[in-house]
């Protein structure tokens, strides 16, 4: 078993309505719910939205592999409304399709980033590493993003990041996103 850390967000229709329903889902589908955070509102980041996120880091504990949980996760996305306009798993971070020279990224066709009914990142596997063309564990962006660090430093502020070697808390500190993020009651 393994303990996976998931941001939720949304931005679209009832916000905080998609949040309970993805982690109601997440808790049938891929593992048992072992913490949450509060749930912040957050400036849109990336893109212009008049309609602020709603975010919220949960803890898990699966049987599910990466790749299996991210299929899980995809599911949810789908049944809660969620439409990609795009490939892979969402960072941002360039993937090359096969046989190709040219990477593909979130701003394929120009879609860039969008509002959403629902979007499930997984941060961290444990301490496991991922670098497939579907999926990056950890989120290659999650060091650089209020929203994200915010809630995940509310229920692991002492999980130590694989890769950059420092603690989530750490990581907050030295993040220099400037972008609002405000705690609600959950």
């Amino acid at each position: 078993m393994k303990e996976v850390f998931i941001l939720l967000g949304s931005n679209r229709g009832n916000r905080k309505d998609f949040l309970a329903k993805g982690i109601q889902m997440i808790s049938e589908q891929a593992g048992k719910l072992l913490k949450k955070s509060s749930v912040y509102e957050t400036e849109p980041w990336g893109f212009d939205d008049p309609t602020s996120f709603l975010n919220q880091v949960v803890e898990i504990e699966t049987s599910l592999s990466p790749g299996e949980l991210l299929e899980q996760l995809l599911d949810i996305e789908t049944k809660l409304g969620r439409i990609r306009p795009f490939s892979g798993c969402g960072c941002g971070v360039p993937v090359l399709p096969p046989g190709s020279q040219q990477p593909l990224s979130d701003n394929q066709g120009g879609q860039g980033y969008a509002g959403r009914t629902i979007d499930l990142d997984i941060l961290f596997y444990g301490n496991k590493l991922v670098f497939t063309d579907s999926l990056m564990i950890p989120h290659p962006r999650l060091h650089e993003r209020l929203f994200t660090l915010v809630p995940l430093n509310e229920i692991a502020p002492g999980f130590i990041h694989p890769v950059l070697k420092k603690k989530v808390s750490g990581l907050l500190n030295e993040c220099r996103d400037r972008l609002k993020v405000i705690g609600m009651i959950s």
